[in-house]
């Protein structure tokens, strides 16, 4: 059975690991010797890779910290770990030259992966994949992917209303968020491990 407070746990953090404000900027940087209805057609497919991605690791995933018997308290801790460099990289960004536009079509690299689906988002989901049931992380998966596509393709239209600060507040924002959720990861799995001896 699905729990829906399950799947907002874990929907939070993907979508904000996700960070399709950050990325539609990239992409929009990358993508901008094409038209509009190109840039959308292109990002559809790469979202979809993306998805294609984040399903084949959430299996995989779960086999794999199965095959090396890890526990539960590890898998939170490293987990707490991970997310809380993410947002550290979200609240101070690191400062680089502007992207370049590709003048040949990207496919799968840059956006798919790294920019969506990177190794921190799969590390998080294979984290995940031993904590939660199947079902319950596909739901999150699919909900995080689609709102990040409703972010990523309607950028254009609201990024006028946010402006570069309004941008850059956001994605601050979501790395504050992301920052409680780390801690509160650490948190449990503290305490798993302190139970365990």
């Amino acid at each position: 059975m699905v729990g829906f407070e399950t799947i907002f746990e874990l929907f939070l953090p993907l979508f904000l690991i996700m960070d399709p404000v950050g990325n539609s900027a990239s992409c929009q940087a990358i993508l901008r010797n094409y038209t509009p209805l190109q840039q959308r057609r292109i990002l559809i497919r790469e979202l979809l890779l993306s998805l294609v991605l984040m399903v084949l690791f959430q299996f995989l995933g779960g086999w794999m910290l199965k095959y090396l018997d890890l526990e539960r308290s590890t898998i939170s801790l490293a987990g707490g770990v991970i997310l809380f460099i993410i947002s550290l990289k979200m609240i101070f960004p690191e400062e680089h030259g502007g992207l370049e536009a590709h003048t040949k079509e990207p496919f799968l690299v840059p956006i798919a992966i790294p920019l969506v689906a990177g190794p921190s988002l799969l590390a998080a989901i294979i984290l995940y994949s031993n904590r939660e049931s199947s079902l319950t992380l596909f739901v999150s998966i699919l909900l995080a992917w689609i709102m990040s596509l409703i972010v990523m393709i309607g950028f254009t239209y609201f990024q006028p209303l946010l402006g570069e600060r309004g941008g850059k507040a956001t994605e601050r924002l979501m790395g504050m968020v992301l920052i409680l959720i780390s801690v509160q990861m650490l948190e449990e799995g503290v305490r798993m491990f302190m139970e365990s001896i």
